[in-house]
């Protein structure tokens, strides 16, 4: 009977995501595209739940769908009031770019279908199950993440780092909005704890179960956007240093770590297998602290009310 159920339910599945991406991009108006994009996201954590990726569901749904939707409702803001954009581009335009689509998706359909049959044999699962208790966690996502492929997250890290430094570049923050009642503010105290405690909670579980410093950050990083939503305002961060020192923590946690297996004799981010665990955990631990206060920033949209550092003379004068 299960069996039956969910060859019933996958069909409608995906009917339902290519349904959701088509009316996300093809809506006239901005506010109805970024609503479906919203339920697409959460549709999509549904999609990789079902295929048993726990891992890319939370992330999906923290970052594909909450984060990203509150960063594109954030930018409707600035919009103007119109609300028909179907001459933002000619049908001269529009049409051959969905075609151009169609085709390349036609053909990589068909390059994947075409080269499955010369796939290696050794599933790389299997090798990464066979090497797992030497990474020091039992977790495979985190040890490949991590572990065995740590400098591509490095990199993934820079790439953050490098897209928040463009926003700080756009200029100020946006302004917060007013304070929206006491109801709001009294699910705050009740939801932020919450928030705080899941982040630490997926951290700590990243070692040995779905979870990790990418899911942990984009809960704090929504705590921050709902404190944000509630009327506290960027000119309440009064150390401009240490936020700095935040977001450049992952990729300074790497390089740490990177540097000193470098001089030790080992190749660049080879743990010792002996300090594996406790690597691991450090660095997840700079790469949540980053990737929440890049989230954050982001949704922000600019530079924050005390963002430039004090000056000398200024310091001076403050303490006459």
């Amino acid at each position: 009977m299960d069996s039956l159920l969910w060859h019933l339910l996958d069909p409608l599945l995906a009917a339902l995501v290519l349904g959701l991406g088509w009316a996300a991009v093809s809506a006239r108006d901005l506010r109805r595209s970024v609503v479906h994009f919203i339920a697409f996201g959460l549709l999509l954590a549904i999609v990789w739940a079902r295929l048993a990726a726990p891992d890319l569901a939370l992330a999906e749904a923290a970052i594909g769908a909450g984060l990203s939707g509150a960063l594109l409702l954030g930018a409707l803001r600035d919009e103007p009031e119109t609300t028909d954009y179907a001459d933002a581009i000619p049908g001269h335009v529009s049409i051959p770019m969905s075609l151009f689509c169609l085709a390349l998706g036609a053909l990589l359909a068909w390059v994947v279908w075409h080269t499955l049959g010369f796939a290696d044999p050794v599933r790389m699962a299997d090798r990464i199950l066979d090497e797992l208790p030497a990474t020091g966690v039992s977790n495979p996502v985190t040890a490949v993440l991590l572990n065995f492929r740590a400098y591509d997250t490095l990199l993934e890290l820079a790439v953050l780092l490098a897209a928040v430094l463009g926003i700080l570049a756009l200029g100020p923050a946006r302004a917060a909005g007013s304070s929206p009642g006491v109801l709001f503010n009294g699910l705050l105290s009740w939801l932020v704890p919450l928030l705080l405690l899941t982040a630490a909670y997926l951290l700590w579980a990243g070692a040995h179960a779905p979870g990790g410093a990418f899911q942990a950050g984009a809960l704090l990083a929504a705590a921050a956007v709902m404190l944000r939503l509630g009327g506290f305002g960027d000119d309440k961060l009064s150390r401009p240093l240490l936020l700095r020192l935040v977001l450049t923590s992952g990729v300074a946690a790497f390089l740490t770590v990177g540097l000193a297996t470098t001089i030790g004799g080992r190749a660049f981010l080879e743990y010792p297998q002996a300090w594996s665990g406790a690597l691991i955990f450090f660095i997840e631990t700079a790469a949540m602290l980053a990737i929440a206060a890049t989230l954050a920033l982001a949704y922000l949209g600019g530079r924050p009310a005390r963002w430039e550092m004090p000056s000398a003379g200024d310091t001076a004068r403050g303490h006459l």
